[in-house]
């Protein structure tokens, strides 16, 4: 009964994928939404504000790539999760599709049930993050977070996150000057039921430091432990 209230927004060109998404989809009782490219899909998700999108990354006209980038440069979108449909199997297309903003992707051609399987993994994930930690807001030195409102802040400037960049914060802040190994990011963060390899880790943990960091060549928070994972040192903050 929780997903018939769900709506997904498929973005694909190919009217055949887009009939094979929408079956698999309706069958778990998903309300689908359709968009053949990119400027129809911006219009839809003002309108329908679907919970999910799945997208192609290579549409006519407006790429899905860039697409996704604008969804996750605007406070309204940011926080809208994105499942990354690509053809080519190659890392560094799968790596592009995460770092534009995307929560998981799946290659062309692939299993509707896995697809499904993700769907579903994401959407579980997006529901959790409503759900507002005992502790609400985490403030050392210039940096300040609120868990209810997903807000950022460092010397009182805003930080945009995407949503699996503020969890993977928000886990590595909740568990100071501990080293976190990939597997325990994986499973806190993207889940146990998702596709996703321990690469995902490296290019999310990348961006954050981008985002974060007064220098992410030499990161001073978010510290790499050689072999084993990643910590936050909190000590560094304050």
């Amino acid at each position: 009964m929780v997903a018939a209230a769900q709506k997904i927004l498929v973005v694909e060109d190919e009217p055949d994928i887009r009939k094979l998404v929408r079956y698999h989809l309706t069958q778990e009782r998903y309300q689908v939404v359709e968009a053949e490219d990119g400027e129809q899909a911006l219009k839809l998700i003002q309108r329908e504000r679907p919970n999910l999108v799945v997208l192609d990354l290579m549409l006519p006209g407006l790429s899905g790539q860039e697409l996704c980038r604008i969804l996750k440069s605007h406070p309204d979108t940011a926080a809208l999760p994105i499942l990354m449909l690509t053809a080519k199997a190659g890392e560094a297309d799968k790596v592009l599709g995460l770092e534009t903003g995307a929560d998981d992707y799946v290659t062309k051609p692939f299993s509707p049930r896995e697809m499904v399987a993700r769907v579903k993994a994401i959407l579980r994930r997006a529901e959790l993050r409503t759900v507002t930690d005992a502790k609400e807001s985490y403030q050392k030195g210039p940096l300040r977070i609120d868990f209810a409102t997903y807000e950022v802040a460092i010397s009182d400037k805003s930080v945009r996150l995407t949503l699996k960049e503020f969890d993977l914060l928000r886990f590595l802040v909740q568990n100071p000057n501990r080293v976190l190994t990939r597997d325990q990011l994986l499973d806190r963060v993207w889940g146990g039921e998702t596709f996703v390899t321990p690469r995902t880790v490296d290019v999310h943990i990348r961006r954050l430091r981008k985002a974060v960091e007064k220098n992410d060549r030499k990161p001073k928070w978010i510290l790499t432990v050689r072999g084993v994972g990643y910590k936050f040192d909190e000590k560094a903050v304050e």
